[in-house]
């Protein structure tokens, strides 16, 4: 089986892990919500998913924001089917820790949502996020509804300026529909509510990203 060179370079479908059939167990009840954690979801509400570097610190951005009914941790965007955390460390699944939001929309637009994702992480560093590197801290949007992808897709167009104001750099984040989310294992689940002094490696750009772009549209 082929091997990988680096954590950094994604993985092909002959050498990524199988993974398993059966999905890690999590819990019923959000931490801090008290609110479903795999469903069922009431009618209306929305899902969106996101990565931005460790998803213990990118969970606690979004639980807290008025009109989430309900946050969790998981990997997206990769081959192994319910990989554990640590073949996800491996670089050997394609998967990016991924952060899964249940929000009501008419509460919290999905452009606030994106307000946070951007603000709240450097998105021009291609394979990592700060000190964390590999496949797994790249930044990604997976979207579930074509709504959400125009709107991601101008929210980026709209960003792209304001760094490049800036001086920043080209940003890398992926931006496609969204495949399987895989919940991943119970201790990860809402980490920094019960471990507060855990780590947290986000550090946004200090560039305020635009809102208003696909209403204009």
């Amino acid at each position: 089986m082929a091997w990988l060179s680096s954590k950094s370079e994604m993985v092909t479908a002959d050498s990524a892990l199988a993974g398993r059939s059966t999905p890690l167990s999590v819990p019923d009840k959000h931490e801090v919500l008290g609110t479903p954690l795999t469903g069922p979801f009431t009618a209306g509400q929305e899902q969106a998913e996101f990565a931005l570097g460790c998803f213990w610190g990118a969970e606690r951005l979004f639980w807290t924001i008025d009109g989430v009914f309900s946050t969790a941790v998981g990997y997206a965007g990769g081959l192994t089917e319910n990989p554990t955390y640590e073949e996800v460390c491996s670089g050997r699944t394609g998967h990016t820790e991924t952060v899964l939001v249940v929000f009501d929309p008419s509460v919290c637009r999905y452009e606030d949502l994106l307000k946070v994702f951007w603000e709240e992480h450097n998105p021009t560093q291609g394979m990592r996020q700060g000190n964390d590197a590999g496949t797994q801290y790249r930044s990604a949007i997976f979207t579930t509804t074509p709504e959400q992808l125009k709107t991601a897709e101008a929210s980026k167009a709209a960003y792209q300026a304001m760094l490049a104001d800036a001086g920043l750099g080209t940003i890398t984040t992926e931006i496609e529909p969204a495949g399987t989310f895989y919940y991943a294992e119970s201790y990860h689940q809402q980490y920094l509510d019960k471990n507060p002094g855990g780590y947290c490696g986000l550090a946004g750009t200090g560039v305020t990203c635009p809102t208003g772009i696909a209403a204009a549209d």
